[in-house]
């Protein structure tokens, strides 16, 4: 099976160390695996045009060509934010909004895919849990099947604090240990549905 890590962070930091950790663990278990970052591409947001109604893709051809490409193959999708003013960055949030191209190509494209959630907050009660919230709400309404490592240590999914530092987020025991808990959740998903 195929999962595709998407990196919201337009720095190489903590969003990208911590993606890669899930990414690997995964690769571990047999799966391949692909990260995308935001890092560097360029990807307009949605100008809500109804181009990509009438036919079926998008207007802009941009980095966003690459991402269509890799969902569409993507048995399981991993979005990772950091904390912009307690909520998704904007390139995240630029991503699920393009995907409507993608559902007027096929509105079932994703349906049963599984989707789980990072957030990484410079603080930590940064807005993850909003983060997650935002990111769970596009899996909801694009038929994919969001999952998270349940109660006690990861509620909504996987958490992590980086005090704004690389160093912070690896230092996040507590946060790494909802990634793995939310890991084995995403696994036996995939392993039950895909």
């Amino acid at each position: 099976m195929f999962i595709l890590g998407i990196s919201g962070s337009p720095r190489k930091k903590a969003t990208e160390y911590v993606l890669n950790k899930a990414l690997s663990n995964l690769e571990e278990e047999g799966f391949e695996t692909k990260m995308f970052t935001v890092r560097g591409k360029n990807i307009a947001p949605c100008r809500h045009c109804d181009y990509c109604l009438e036919n079926k893709e998008c207007v802009m051809k941009d980095d966003m060509v690459e991402v269509y490409n890799l969902l569409k193959k993507a048995d399981g999708i991993i979005i990772a934010s950091p904390m912009y003013n307690g909520s998704i960055s904007a390139q995240i949030k630029a991503i699920m909004d393009r995907c409507r191209a993608l559902e007027s190509e096929d509105i079932n494209m994703h349906e049963g895919k599984i989707g789980m959630s990072i957030a990484i907050g410079g603080d930590r009660v940064g807005g993850q849990e909003l983060a997650i919230q935002q990111i769970n709400t596009f899996y909801i309404l694009n038929g994919i099947i969001p999952v998270s490592g349940g109660a006690f240590g990861a509620n909504l999914g996987a958490v992590l604090w980086s005090q704004d530092t690389l160093e912070g987020v690896k230092e996040d025991t507590y946060g790494f240990k909802s990634l793995d808990m939310t890991l084995k959740r995403f696994i036996k998903f995939l392993n039950k549905y895909r």
